[in-house]
């Protein structure tokens, strides 16, 4: 929050193809499933988006979730969390992933369409935690995924184009059944995406850590830390990591499904 006396400016952008959204921009929000929660709502089909991301601060000992949607068409809403801060557990799944699964930071979950979650952030600390919601996208001949938990220490960081310097981590299998991606890219100062991609994906980007240049559109524009990016399906996108520190970004896109005409 700037001092009440300086004057207004942003870098925020929102665009028909894009939106950049500096955290200081969101006003806090609620949600009747998360009592006593601080919700930010990053991004939703009112602003172009096909999913719903928020960002979620649970105080100590809170809790929240998201009940079964109910749904029998094979469509029920997906969840996606990730841990940024604090620690507590998450309770969703079914089968051999069934149960509750320990939250510290880094540590992710998908839950299949239909799953109820629930999530406890711990007696003595806070839970910070994105959270990613979409209508899940059956395909015929195609089993649905099973509830995946992990940790992003787990996840190998793979060389990307023949470049060292920038490393992608994949949290989500890529398989068939999984109608969504998301990955981690952690660039070294100097290093960034070799192309100006363009592509029918549409991106929900959290910026983790660092700060650079993200080519959005027809400009660039700096990016840092806590930053939000909205890039809709064919928007001109390309980053480039400055600063003294790695840059690393989590970001969504939508995978593997035919595209309906």
């Amino acid at each position: 929050m700037r001092p009440v006396a300086s004057l207004v400016h942003s870098r925020t952008r929102v665009r028909p193809r894009y939106a950049l959204l500096p955290l200081e921009g969101f006003p806090d929000s609620r949600l009747p499933t998360w009592p006593g929660a601080r919700v930010r709502v990053l991004a939703s089909p009112a602003l172009g988006a096909g999913f719903v991301q928020y960002l979620i601060d649970l105080p100590a000992g809170g809790r929240g979730g998201f009940p079964a949607d109910g749904r029998g068409d094979g469509r029920g809403t997906e969840t996606f969390c990730y841990v940024l801060s604090g620690s507590g557990t998450l309770a969703g799944g079914s089968g051999d992933y069934g149960g509750r699964h320990p939250l510290a930071a880094g540590a992710f979950a998908l839950l299949p369409p239909g799953d109820a979650v629930a999530v406890s952030a711990a007696p003595d600390a806070g839970l910070s935690l994105l959270v990613l919601r979409k209508r899940y996208e059956p395909a015929a001949g195609v089993e649905p995924f099973a509830a995946v938990f992990g940790h992003e220490a787990d996840v190998p960081r793979q060389v990307w184009a023949d470049n060292p310097h920038s490393l992608l981590q994949t949290l989500v299998p890529d398989e068939l059944g999984f109608d969504l991606a998301m990955n981690i890219f952690t660039f070294s100062p100097g290093f960034g995406l070799p192309v100006v991609e363009t592509h029918v994906m549409e991106h929900g980007l959290y910026f983790l850590q660092g700060k650079g240049v993200y080519y959005l559109g027809d400009d660039w524009m700096e990016v840092e830390q806590d930053d939000f990016v909205w890039m809709g399906p064919y928007c001109p996108q390309s980053f480039y990591a400055t600063g003294p520190v790695p840059s690393r970004y989590l970001y969504y896109k939508n995978v593997n499904r035919e595209i309906e005409v």
